[in-house]
């Protein structure tokens, strides 16, 4: 072991190991596309079609009055969906969109400010014990305006490009 290496402790060890391997990098530094979003109402032939067409993974979903976030759609489980039979492709979104619970959780901000470590942390279920996440939408502070969408194959490549 190298004097240079990082001593574990109880609480450091992850910190250490999550210091060397972002940097200081926060989610920024992913450069996350802009959001794509649909609206509950749209076809879901309509929100296929933008999110292949654009080699996006999720699309989130906001309302028609004020754009507020309401969910959101995976094109993965999307395809799966309509191979199944479960929905068809002029259906709304609102039929096959997983829906953000509102009452009694606490989310988690994902911002361009947020450390790297924080969004790996998020992506393993770290933040409130909810489970892995595949992806972070990326908020300002106030949660009023969705800039992006970061997932888990974002943060895996900005490691490869790093090392």
């Amino acid at each position: 072991m190298s004097a240079d290496a990082p001593v574990a402790t109880e609480n450091s060890d992850y910190q250490s190991l999550w210091a060397n391997k972002y940097r200081g990098a926060t989610v920024e530094d992913l450069e996350p596309p802009p959001a794509l979003s649909c609206r509950p109402t749209d076809p879901i032939s309509h929100a296929l079609m933008s999110g292949l067409e654009r080699d996006y993974t999720h699309l989130t979903v906001t309302s028609e009055s004020n754009r507020a976030l309401l969910g959101y759609i995976s094109i993965p489980r999307l395809q799966q969906l309509l191979k199944e039979g479960k929905v068809k492709d002029n259906d709304p979104v609102e039929e096959a969109m997983q829906k953000f619970r509102r009452k009694g959780t606490r989310y988690k901000v994902i911002t361009l400010q947020t450390p790297l470590e924080e969004l790996e942390e998020f992506f393993n279920g770290g933040v409130d014990g909810i489970g892995k996440q595949e992806f972070a939408v990326v908020t300002d502070g106030s949660r009023k305006f969705v800039l992006g969408v970061a997932t888990r194959e974002d943060l895996e490549g900005f490691v490869k490009r790093r090392a």
